[in-house]
């Protein structure tokens, strides 16, 4: 018997495979995150196979009878949406799953990680993926402040009523690094904001749907970055060349390794305001 992990759509429903949709008519049961929005996915393709509810709150008492299935036939498990056992309780099942001798077996497909790292123009050779983050202010900085010297991109999600005091915090505890915000991916809204922590912040003043945040990394320790002199010797230049204010302090900022708000410090200092 085979336990299929199987991913489905983080938003458009057109982005499941021919794969996923062969396994989810072939199985005996689905194992369900969120079974409303299974069912929308399965009326969809007019797939009938039973669901059972298999999430955070019920877990413990769902597992045996996702075991007992699994002794008669094949199960799939998915998520609300994407993979499963990303975000989610289903890596408790997949452990237990081949402590039994069970097989598993991946079934992959889109992903919430993978679709903002390919649109975020950040290095995805190397990322570390950080999932949501504590709800409780203490916590989320302790945690931050211990991703602050990590120099690989950084994977987020956030929901949207707390997605401003995050990027506050973000921004208190690694300063103004370059990040890329998408917001609904696949979806009607989608929208993908590519700038630094305090331009998302203006961005979304009043953030809805779902979020997932891509930062650039820390400087590689030994890294070489600018002195003051440096700094506004480019920025007089620029300057001269009629450069504005944001085009001209994320240049300096992406050459420098000086951190944005020292940069526009300078550029204040200029003269230029904030033009």
């Amino acid at each position: 018997m085979t336990l299929y992990v199987v991913a489905t759509p983080i938003g458009n429903l057109e982005d499941i495979t021919l794969r996923a949709m062969r396994i989810l008519r072939e199985v005996k049961l689905i194992a369900a995150e969120d079974t409303r929005t299974t069912r929308k996915l399965l009326a969809r393709y007019e797939i009938r196979t039973p669901l059972l509810s298999f999430h955070q709150h019920n877990h413990v008492r769902q597992m045996p009878r996702i075991l007992e299935a699994l002794a008669e036939g094949d199960v799939a498990l998915v998520s609300d949406a994407g993979v499963p056992t990303v975000s989610d309780p289903g890596a408790e099942l997949v452990r237990k799953a081949l402590e039994l001798g069970i097989t598993v077996t991946p079934v992959p497909g889109a992903s919430a990680v993978t679709a903002a790292l390919s649109a975020s123009g950040m290095p995805a050779d190397r990322f570390t993926f950080v999932g949501f983050l504590p709800r409780r202010r203490s916590d989320r900085l302790r945690m931050l402040e211990g991703l602050r010297s990590i120099e690989t991109t950084l994977v987020l999600f956030e929901a949207p009523h707390r997605l401003r005091s995050t990027l506050v915090d973000i921004h208190s505890a690694w300063g103004d690094r370059r990040m890329t915000v998408c917001r609904e991916l696949t979806k009607k809204f989608e929208e993908v904001f590519a700038g630094y922590v305090s331009e998302a912040l203006e961005r979304f003043d009043e953030p809805r749907g779902e979020f997932t945040l891509v930062a650039e990394g820390a400087e590689p320790a030994g890294a070489e970055v600018w002195d003051a002199e440096q700094v506004r010797e480019a920025l007089m230049e620029l300057k001269g060349e009629g450069v504005r204010a944001k085009e001209a302090v994320r240049r300096v900022v992406d050459a420098s390794g000086v951190r944005r708000s020292v940069v526009y410090g300078e550029w204040l200092s200029l003269g230029e305001g904030g033009q």
